[in-house]
């Protein structure tokens, strides 16, 4: 986008330079008349002087979008128009990227387009829901409280996903070091007890037989087991991202054991209600929030089960019905709709689900945990002790080899 030069006169009378980013030299005369600035000189810049894009690592963290979104909301609240807010939050951005994106959004609406068809070019930063939201808020003329929902929805996706992360950072961290240890073993004790066994003779123990190939094969073919390795994983991971990868993994991780599948359970139906929720209470439409609620739940299970929801409710079934009928909803999050639809506080409902299952979320995170860690520990115990065991084994035979 084009980036211009100017030199312009305030209310007091005070002269201001700078830059700013524009369609066209008329786009940019009216951005200053919006910040009210009278320009003088207006000139655009060579190309080699431009803005070349956006940043090169372009991701946005949650946290940044939070802050963005609340106050944008404050702004919009306090009587300034969509413009002046968004250039007041482009001067106050830090995140570069976001400074970007913000530039962009502020130049398209200056260009005619609407805050949601702006933020339509932009998907990677501004998912279904959001766009959704602020189209709905736009429509109602509330998009300062929209806004608001949506920092808050942000705020609390994010403490879902620091809370499963946080609970899974210990047994990773457990994992890698005894894979590490594991390795270290096979590479470099093994060997040591190897020499003897060979100079001594005789017949070795089945264990300890399995565990020299195992040292043999990580030794002595390791170019061709480790890149082996590597692209089983990068290939699980491909094949996660196809539509019959992502369906048959969502229904493992409802199943996994040792009540792990139940926390992934009580995640998405936290995210389903909060989801749900926050756009029954913007006002779009139930089949559109349907729908949205689905694509962004995050398991093909549960938007394959809302894609049935929408279904009936667009045949004029109240919502509590198929959410009875389908098992992979939880009794109480069918009874408690039944009960919003039926008193007409249906958000109420879903965020009291919502504010049920995050706090059992953390609950269940801390169970599982307790269970984890012990269990991690005893893995671990096992590989090393079969590894000790076996090359200790034919100590027992040692007397007999000797003679």
């Amino acid at each position: 986008m084009p980036a211009f030069a100017y030199s312009a006169i305030n209310a007091t009378g005070s002269e201001l330079t700078g830059e700013l980013h524009a369609p066209d030299l008329a786009s940019a005369r009216e951005q200053l008349r919006i910040r009210g600035l009278l320009a003088s000189s207006l000139r655009e810049l060579a190309a080699a002087q431009e803005d070349s894009g956006p940043p090169t690592f372009k991701k946005i963290k949650p946290k940044s979008l939070q802050i963005f979104s609340r106050q944008f909301a404050t702004m919009i609240e306090a009587g300034l128009n969509v413009v002046a807010a968004l250039v007041i939050l482009e001067e106050q951005t830090d995140d570069k990227y976001l400074q970007y994106i913000v530039r962009e959004l502020r130049s398209d609406v200056e260009g005619g387009l609407l805050l949601s068809e702006a933020m339509a070019r932009h998907p990677k930063v501004f998912d279904r829901l959001y766009i959704a939201m602020v189209e709905a808020g736009e429509a109602a003329g509330i998009l300062d409280t929209v806004l608001d929902r949506v920092a808050f929805q942000i705020e609390k996706a994010t403490q879902i996903k620091r809370r499963v992360k946080g609970a899974m950072l210990y047994p990773t961290m457990v994992l890698i070091f005894a894979t590490l240890v594991l390795t270290g073993m096979l590479m470099f004790l093994v060997p040591v007890f190897v020499k003897i066994f060979k100079q001594l003779g005789g017949q070795l123990p089945t264990l300890t037989q399995y565990v020299m190939h195992a040292s043999d094969l990580i030794r002595g073919d390791w170019y061709i087991l480790f890149p082996a390795i590597g692209a089983i994983i990068f290939g699980i991971r491909r094949y996660k991202q196809t539509d019959s990868g992502r369906q048959l993994w969502d229904r493992i991780k409802l199943r996994l054991p040792m009540k792990i599948g139940d926390v992934v359970l009580k995640v998405t139906m936290a995210r389903f209600s909060r989801t749900l929720s926050t756009l029954v209470a913007a006002g779009v439409d139930i089949i559109q929030a349907l729908e949205i609620t689905g694509t962004t739940a995050g398991n093909w299970v549960i938007e394959d089960a809302l894609a049935g929801v929408r279904a009936k409710v667009h045949e004029g079934v109240p919502i509590a019905q198929p959410l009875i009928d389908n098992e992979i909803f939880p009794p109480m999050v069918a009874q408690m709709v039944k009960i919003g639809e039926e008193t007409g506080e249906l958000e109420k409902m879903l965020g009291k689900i919502a504010d049920f299952y995050e706090d059992e979320v953390d609950a269940s995170i801390q169970s599982l945990t307790s269970i984890v860690e012990p269990i991690m520990m005893i893995a671990v115990g096992c590989m090393v002790g079969v590894i000790i065991i076996a090359m200790y084994l034919p100590m027992f035979k040692m007397l007999s080899l000797v003679k």
